[in-house]
């Protein structure tokens, strides 16, 4: 899709500008500071004291700018209260006084440079009123016992055969001096605290509570069966711990062949492997060109001038560099003669700046007269185009320079073609033909994840080759898409130029942040260019700054990376099962994948019976990631994105899941290493070595070949959901009800004694991992009701939209009716 107009984002987002870190050039870090003979600043830059009357004088803390230590130790002789505070500034070195007006007053009059109140008395009142309401909040909270909800106990291997722990409480007091202890066992029949006790951390989100976890799974020696976690608010639950992940449903036959790939690759290695694949097999396999080409992995040739930002200047050919602009050179030159005036002529592709000079033949051209003089110059302006440093006046001289060539400094071989990236997809399955059950596999939307295509590939290669072992019913059942690499541009960048790139190289960067030591800091994080919550919405995690990491782009959908990834699922509506692999950190992810900082307000949950069927898929998939060498994706790892990770705003698997109705997951290959001899975990970051990120592809391949198993059981089930109604409680004046399914399903009901239909209300989660919710009645009705799973089997057969009655029906009594 290239209309942005045809989203349907389900909620409105919200706009986040992060201001960009530029870096000045050496010389400007090292230009002199102020003198302290003149430390105060114009009286229009004095920025008043407040002065309150209601106590203690007005004494208020306030920063003071000072050149140089000295003048430091100048204030602490004279003996003013200085805070335990002092950091470097453009300007010299800020510190913090303790001061009263009159004491301020004075220093300003002995040339100090004061620059305003960073708080008075009015702050501290405001403080001792906010302390007073949370002391009688948190005393109210310990008035009363807390209850405490589990959300999860597991224990699990990994690596080298070591146990972990992993608990996650909620308690209903939600303030910071509720503290929660876990205890647990060493196994059937051992003391309650035999096993260890610990202090689990509050952990909270966009400021609000959200459970107690441990910071990171706990060694255990032995696997415990029970935990018991108390608050020193009295509350207390004793819970089952249940074993995390299971085996594979089914293991490969003993002529499986897999590992294909030897080293990391770059996006034209890995075009070209899919296209021989595809080559290879042409009756299980054909290559998809996408619609959008991208920008290329090329840039205009550029050439920086002067030292100081003053007198720097720069330019930026109007063609790329791989399309003539490495060929442009721009010479600066002395005529040395007196009264010259400032011109410029152009030979070819040769551009020769001859600098003005005074009436003593002194250089007298500044950098802003020589932007201009360029760029009024036909010839010159052809070739290029002209720009002070940044947001520098250009004010000052600039001096002589030889000829210099311009350049794009891209630094990859000649087998990277510089011209736009024809993105390929590698389509999968005996019968493609938009009769099957799609899967969409896509990796490295972020340039410098270099295992994530290496995992897509090797699924790839697994697939056809061990087609007549292990793969024949999924090749035959499924329509499967391959996307090694989402990001070939930046992917480029990264493996030869700059390996921290994130984002594709296109530059929506206005010329204040255009200049060549800034070429690191453009382009768009593809993974927050999409319709669906994102930042133009007014949801978190994305920035407007075309110089941030997480820049959305200048509006959604603009990047023909993002657009193509839409094509494809709507091109063939028959993908209903998605798989966006990222790096690093071990994660299990899907919907929704965004909030709004203020209330934490979410993209709307899926619903119950689909939370339940991703939870009911996590554990196949897990178990298949594990096989391959025990590496566990963690409990606190896995769930919906913003309960275990980050408010990701405008992501591509809410794209698909909200507007397209794909059951998408995410994962982020790379999970943490245990160390034995520290006790900790180790990250092991965006690039490992080889011998690490080839094992991450092992098991991630393998955890994508289990998703296929999960989307090809879902093409065959024809087994239709069973459901009932479970009282759970209840009073003399009402009952509390819910609903229990023997597989993930939703159930719809009504309670005034109309038939059921899929516009009746829906059964709702309690909360997050918190189980079904209840329904309580205050009279007696008749609730009648009927579930559908997830590939849309309907109970006993039932029409929603027909005039059956085979729908379920049962009675719930209030009191003695």
């Amino acid at each position: 899709m290239e209309e942005t107009q045809m989203r349907s984002s389900p909620n409105g987002s919200k706009a986040r500008r992060l201001a960009a870190v530029l870096f000045l050039p050496l010389a400007m870090i090292l230009s002199p500071l102020p003198a302290l003979a003149d430390p105060s600043p114009p009286v229009s830059e004095v920025v008043p004291d407040r002065q309150p009357s209601t106590a203690q004088d007005g004494v208020a803390l306030i920063r003071i700018i000072v050149p140089d230590q000295a003048s430091v130790d100048r204030l602490n002789d004279m003996g003013v209260d200085l805070a335990e505070y002092k950091k470097s500034s453009d300007e010299g070195i800020e510190v913090h006084a303790v001061l009263s007006p009159q004491e301020a007053q004075d220093l300003r009059d002995q040339g100090f440079d004061l620059r305003g109140v960073i708080s008075d008395q009015s702050d501290f009142a405001a403080n001792q009123a906010e302390r007073s309401r949370a002391l009688a909040s948190a005393d109210a909270a310990e008035a009363a016992t807390d209850t405490l909800t589990v959300l999860r106990s597991e224990w699990f291997t990994s690596l080298d055969g070591r146990r972990f722990l992993s608990v996650e409480v909620k308690s209903s007091a939600t303030d910071s001096q509720t503290v929660l202890t876990a205890t647990w066992d060493s196994g059937p029949g051992t003391a309650p605290d035999s096993g260890g006790t610990a202090t689990m951390s509050r952990f909270t989100d966009a400021g609000q509570y959200m459970y107690h976890r441990f910071n990171s799974p706990l060694a255990v020696t032995e696997a415990p069966t029970k935990v018991t976690v108390t608050s020193n608010r009295g509350g207390s639950v004793t819970v089952n711990v249940n074993k995390w992940l299971g085996e594979p449903r089914k293991a490969p036959s003993r002529h499986y062949i897999s590992d294909f790939v030897d080293h990391y690759m770059d996006p034209t290695e890995l075009t070209e492997r899919i296209v021989a694949l595809a080559k290879e097999f042409p009756k299980y396999a054909e290559i998809i060109d996408l619609p959008n080409k991208t920008n290329g992995y090329r840039r205009a040739a550029q050439g920086q001038f002067g030292t100081v930002a003053a007198s720097t200047f720069y330019v930026s050919s109007k063609t790329f560099g791989s399309e003539g602009g490495n060929d442009i050179s721009v010479a600066l030159v002395n005529p040395n003669a007196a009264s010259s005036p400032l011109s410029v002529a152009v030979t070819g592709k040769d551009i020769v700046v001859t600098l003005a000079t005074d009436a003593a033949g002194a250089l007298s051209s500044t950098a802003k007269q020589v932007v201009d003089a360029v760029n009024a110059n036909a010839a010159a302006s052809a070739l290029v185009s002209a720009n002070t440093y940044r947001t520098n006046t250009g004010a000052g001289l600039v001096a002589a320079a030889p000829a210099t060539r311009l350049t794009d400094n891209l630094k990859a071989p000649a087998s990277v073609k510089r011209e736009p990236f024809q993105t390929k997809a590698l389509r999968i399955g005996k019968t493609r033909d938009g009769s099957k059950v799609g899967v969409f596999l896509y990796c490295q939307e972020h340039a410098r994840e270099w295992v994530t295509p290496l995992t897509c590939l090797e699924t790839a290669e697994r697939l056809l080759r061990n087609y007549s072992r292990d793969h024949r019913e999924v090749v035959d059942d499924l329509d499967i898409f391959i996307l090694p690499t989402a990001n070939p541009d930046g992917a480029h960048y990264s493996m030869y130029d700059f390996n921290m790139q994130r984002r594709n190289m296109t530059n929506h960067c206005p010329a204040t942040t255009g200049d060549p030591a800034a070429r690191n800091s453009w382009g768009v994080d593809l993974n927050r260019n999409f319709s669906v919550g994102s930042i133009f919405d007014g949801y978190s995690g994305a920035s407007t700054s075309c110089t941030s990491d997480t820049f959305a782009g200048p509006a959604e959908l603009s990047e023909p990376e993002a657009r193509n990834e839409v094509w494809l699922t709507q091109q063939f509506p028959n993908i209903k099962f998605a798989m966006n692999t990222h790096s690093y950190g071990g994660y299990f992810m899907w919907p929704p994948g965004a909030y709004k900082s203020a209330g934490r307000e979410l993209l709307p949950r899926v619903d119950f019976g689909t939370e339940n069927y991703f939870w009911e898929a996590s554990s196949h998939i897990l178990s298949a990631v594990q096989a391959h060498r025990s590496t566990a994706i963690w409990p606190g790892r896995t769930g919906p994105v913003p309960d275990v990770l980050y408010s990701a705003a405008g992501n591509s698997a809410d794209e698909h899941w909200f507007n397209r109705g794909i059951i998408g997951w995410d994962f982020e290959v790379g999970a943490d290493l245990y160390d034995p001899a520290t006790g900790r975990f180790q990250a092991v970051g965006f690039q490992p070595p080889f011998s690490e990120g080839h094992e991450e592809a092992m098991e991630f391949a393998n955890g994508q070949i289990a998703i296929l198993e999960v989307a090809r059981a879902f093409s065959q089930d024809r087994r239709r959901p069973d459901s009932k109604l479970r009282i759970t409680g209840g009073t003399g004046t009402s009952t509390s009800f819910t609903f229990l399914t023997n597989e993930p399903a939703n159930v719809y009901y009504t309670l005034d004694g109309s038939r059921p239909t899929l516009n009746s209300p829906k059964l709702t989660a309690a909360g997050m991992r918190e189980g079904a919710g209840q329904i309580t009645v205050n009279q007696t009705v008749e609730v009648r009701f009927f579930a559908v799973d997830i590939a849309g089997n309907v109970e006993n057969n039932y029409q929603p939209d027909g005039n059956g009655n085979n729908y379920n029906d049962k009675r719930v009594k209030v009191g003695s009716s």
